[in-house]
């Protein structure tokens, strides 16, 4: 690391009610994560000493669509009253209130932290509820993560440095993307890595109901294809296997192992290849661990095919199940150009 950079994560946390991670950019999320019934507070921030952060507040959750229920705005109350939103900073719709006002945000947070932590921001006619508890520990962290503590721009117990003073996020790890368009398969190519693939699974051992084992594969390169088959299965998750190999014959396989290019703390380094699947556009490949079978919380990461490997270009975690997001929104521990 260059010397002046902030230190980058990864990083994930729970302190009581809220949840914050922080990738190897330093940019961090945090929201409530306990008992909101769908009434939710998100900040997000960015290192260094641009302010480059935002705060939405919203209603609705994968069990009640926002469509179905009234508009937040006006019921939104702090110490029994309503919460008061200046339109000029404000990104106001029914059930989101959003700003990216630096002056704005950092005011609202700081306020809050200070309240005790049996505080909350509740609904009003409503079962919503924003609870603090746990807020101050989290906003800290980012604090501590991103380097401000003692600066002007700390969200907690801020000091006397300037702004200027705040470490810079590390550059963007970059990845070569392969040259697209890449060939799709013909349909002999097609054919021939299906019955190799069959013949895998069917020396394979696992133990999963042969009748329900599946066999994909997808193109990598002008030369290069992915085969995935099903092997072990669970109430919510498939394990796949994975194998590298050239689009004709005579194949020559590699079996696939991944592994995350961090230590993350009290994880295995090594990724369960779990409900496994290659998204052809982006040219991606893709696992995602559920949590539970409803999909809203897990582990997913995403890879492209480089030089011979995979190299992590994503990885998004969400450990609470609460109903409010899929994998595509949850945060973020690791980017990649």
């Amino acid at each position: 690391m260059l010397p002046g950079l902030a230190f980058a994560g990864p990083a994930q946390q729970q302190f009581a009610d809220w949840l914050v991670t922080c990738n190897n950019q330093n940019f961090c999320q945090a929201r409530n994560v306990s008992h909101h019934h769908g009434l939710i507070m998100a900040l997000s921030r960015s290192a260094g000493a641009k302010d480059d952060m935002s705060l939405r507040i919203e209603l609705g959750s994968l069990y009640a669509p926002p469509t179905k229920l009234p508009a937040i705005n006006g019921r939104l109350l702090w110490h029994g009253k309503p919460l008061q939103l200046d339109k000029k900073a404000w990104q106001i719709t029914p059930h989101r209130v959003k700003t990216t006002n630096p002056a704005v945000i950092t005011a609202l947070v700081r306020s809050l932290v200070a309240e005790p932590d049996n505080s909350s921001i509740t609904l009003a006619h409503a079962q919503g509820s924003i609870s603090l508890d746990g807020m101050k520990r989290a906003m800290a962290f980012i604090d501590a993560m991103q380097k401000r503590q003692g600066n002007q721009s700390a969200w907690v117990e801020p000091g006397v440095l300037p702004p200027q003073r705040t470490p810079p996020a590390p550059g963007l790890l970059a990845i070569d993307k392969p040259e697209l368009p890449i060939k799709p398969l013909s349909a002999k190519e097609l054919n021939d890595l299906l019955d190799y693939g069959s013949w895998r699974m069917a020396n394979s051992r696992c133990s999963m109901d042969p009748s329900q084992r599946e066999v994909r594969v997808a193109p990598l390169s002008g030369n290069k294809a992915i085969l995935m088959v099903s092997c072990e299965s669970g109430a919510y998750n498939v394990v796949d296997l994975v194998w590298v190999l050239n689009r004709e014959k005579p194949f020559h396989a590699r079996r696939i192992h991944l592994r995350l290019p961090f230590n993350w703390e009290d994880h295995d380094r090594d990724v369960e290849l779990m409900n496994t699947r290659f998204d052809d556009h982006d040219q991606v490949f893709i696992t995602l661990n559920k949590g539970r079978g409803f999909a809203d919380c897990g582990v997913t990461t995403r890879w492209r095919y480089t030089d011979e490997q995979f190299r992590l270009v994503r990885l998004a975690s969400q450990p609470v199940c609460d109903g409010q997001e899929t994998a595509d929104a949850w945060p973020t521990l690791w980017v990649a150009n």
